[in-house]
């Protein structure tokens, strides 16, 4: 009974922090960053140099309420490692996560603030709790490096590199256009473009793959200038759409939304006649012949 009472008042005796120290994992090597895995995530862990999505809470010992909290957005924006999270234990944490994974870190200041701490808000040598909810990643490592270099070197590349960087870049752009953060969407799919339309090639086989990778992006790029209110250029991308695929139902039927935006019913008539019959039953093809109608 002796020992169950000591064990009892050491424990009581121990710190909020202390007591979570207990049951959680050493990550780094000296022991300053310790995590206990909530929520496991699922898939790879986030490599080095990704742009990672998440929420975060930042705790002081003995608050109620964090410090610093991201949880009141609605979208959190991407954050590149090693640039926009600047924290060595939170990058190290991050590190460890794998999507939908929610996770708690503690880190000795040396990962945190450090012995100055950042005042008013982080007192000195403070041990910080954060809970950390990621919700994706993008290895954006690749598409980096690649922007960065000349077109001459960026031509002397294998060609499966720029695809592989424009489907990043794209993936971007859909992140944000699902957010309805229609400009940046629109800028993310622009840099992608620009990249394929630099690419110099004589092989026709190239050709034909830069255009397959152009196609799906200036369909998006189409869709894109419509939610900013700008049919005409909607109507630019989706003409270049069809200078690659002449009978892209999608395309025609992006022309028939911009010159239906425009005004010009005939047009926007004429385009959705020639979507229509390749899809006789498209709900949203009919709906809009409709309109353009009345």
């Amino acid at each position: 009974m002796r020992l169950d009472f000591d064990d009892e008042r050491e424990a009581n005796a121990q710190s909020p922090f202390d007591r979570l120290a207990r049951q959680m994992t050493p990550i780094s090597g000296d022991g300053g960053v310790l995590k206990e895995v909530v929520q496991p995530g699922e898939g790879p862990a986030v490599p080095r140099e990704a742009s990672v999505s998440f929420f975060f809470s930042g705790f002081l010992e003995y608050a109620d309420q964090p410090f610093n909290s991201t949880t009141h957005l609605k979208y959190p924006r991407m954050m590149k490692l090693g640039r926009d999270v600047t924290m060595a234990g939170l990058e190290l944490g991050l590190l460890s996560m794998r999507k939908g994974e929610f996770s708690r870190f503690l880190f000795l200041p040396q990962y945190a603030f450090g012995e100055m701490g950042c005042p008013p808000l982080i007192p000195p040598a403070a041990t910080i709790l954060y809970e950390v909810h990621l919700l994706d990643f993008l290895d954006s490592a690749t598409a980096d490096s690649f922007v960065a270099l000349s077109v001459e070197e960026q031509n002397a590349l294998p060609l499966s590199t720029l695809t592989g960087v424009s489907d990043t870049l794209r993936s971007f752009g859909n992140r944000s256009f699902n957010q309805s953060r229609y400009d940046s969407a629109k800028d993310r799919y622009k840099q992608a473009t620009s990249l394929l339309e630099s690419r110099v090639t004589e092989n026709a086989e190239e050709k034909r793959k830069v255009k397959e990778a152009l196609l799906p992006i200036y369909m998006n790029l189409s869709l894109t200038e419509l939610r900013l209110g700008r049919p005409h250029k909607a109507l630019k991308h989706a003409n270049a759409a069809l200078d690659i695929d002449p009978n892209h139902t999608k395309a025609l039927f992006r022309c028939g939304q911009a010159y239906l935006e425009m005004h010009d019913y005939e047009k926007a008539h004429d385009f959705l006649v020639m979507a229509q019959a390749k899809k006789p039953f498209d709900r949203d093809i009919n709906n809009l012949l409709k309109k353009a109608a009345m």
